[in-house]
């Protein structure tokens, strides 16, 4: 397995990190203006991840965003869900259709956002001001107590065996 290959092998995969882990990715400028900051851990790039925390903040503004933070116990890592689907040009090529249920999908992820909630956010890794966030693509508020130890020994395993056993 060459370098290059094991350096983007995690790269379109959503990697489960803790708030620590996510927010102390490499930021790395691009030469490409679709993706203008790429993120590193280890040697390793990264576009995606998970992670699983409590709602500790949240700022709506309907048919634009919501804005939410999530804290694991090890950080609060910022959360951004867009709700401007219907209006956004990145989405007027798409199928109006597709469009609609990508919407529909993210005002429902949005409601069930509440302060308190354990909550499973999974996305694109983006940056605001130069601090790492997450860009939401979907939510789920779990309903198990564990969610969050679980998840948090799952970080440890995979960070062990898996993200950094990879030779960098």
């Amino acid at each position: 397995m060459d370098h290059n290959h094991r350096r983007r092998r995690l790269y379109n995969t959503h990697v489960k990190l803790l708030a620590f882990d996510l927010l102390s990715l490499s930021q790395t400028p691009s030469h490409s203006s679709s993706d203008p900051i790429s993120f590193s851990r280890k040697g390793a790039l990264l576009s995606r991840a998970e992670t699983v925390g409590t709602v500790t903040s949240r700022d709506l503004k309907p048919s634009k965003f919501l804005k939410f933070t999530i804290d694991d116990g090890t950080g609060c890592v910022g959360c951004v869900l867009w709700l401007n689907h219907l209006d956004s040009p990145y989405f007027a090529r798409r199928s109006p259709p597709d469009v609609r249920l990508i919407a529909e999908a993210a005002n429902r992820f949005a409601s069930e956002i509440r302060l308190g909630v354990v909550a499973r956010v999974r996305g694109r890794i983006t940056s605001y001001r130069g601090t790492v966030q997450i860009t939401v693509s979907d939510v789920v508020v779990e309903r198990d107590p564990n969610a969050e130890t679980l998840h948090c020994l799952e970080c440890m395993n995979l960070a062990r065996n898996c993200y950094d056993a990879s030779g960098l």
